[in-house]
């Protein structure tokens, strides 16, 4: 595979577990993709519902996917978030951190969708 300059993701933990496999990774990558809108769309309604704990749980499996895209500062991010809301802490602070997983998820799709539609 190519060398690439993503700017969102960093492809390179995928890789070293896909082997340089390019079907795997596509495959990977099209998951990640379909998720994204899932995980909108759970965080909307277990915020909506005061469901913290559920909301902690859903940033957590949100983090292993954000985590394979290579999207780090995302997944520590999302690490806080998880234990902040299955202790129900800081609610206040909930809509940023949902705020900013849809708006570097947004970009990441952006990206993928860009570099892996050619």
């Amino acid at each position: 595979m190519a060398e690439e300059n993503f700017k969102y993701v960093n492809l390179d933990y995928l890789k070293s577990m896909a082997g340089d496999n390019e079907d795997l990774i596509g495959e990977m990558v099209e998951i990640f993709v379909s998720q994204i809108p899932e995980f909108n769309e759970i965080f909307d309604d277990l915020y909506k519902n005061e469901d913290w704990y559920n909301l902690g749980m859903q940033a957590h499996k949100a983090k292993s996917s954000v985590a394979i895209m290579g999207m780090d500062d995302l997944a520590a991010m999302l690490k806080e978030f998880e234990l902040m809301a299955k202790e129900s802490r800081s609610p206040e602070k909930y809509p940023e951190f949902i705020r900013r997983f849809r708006e570097e998820t947004a970009l990441a799709v952006e990206e993928l969708n860009e570099h892996f539609s050619k």
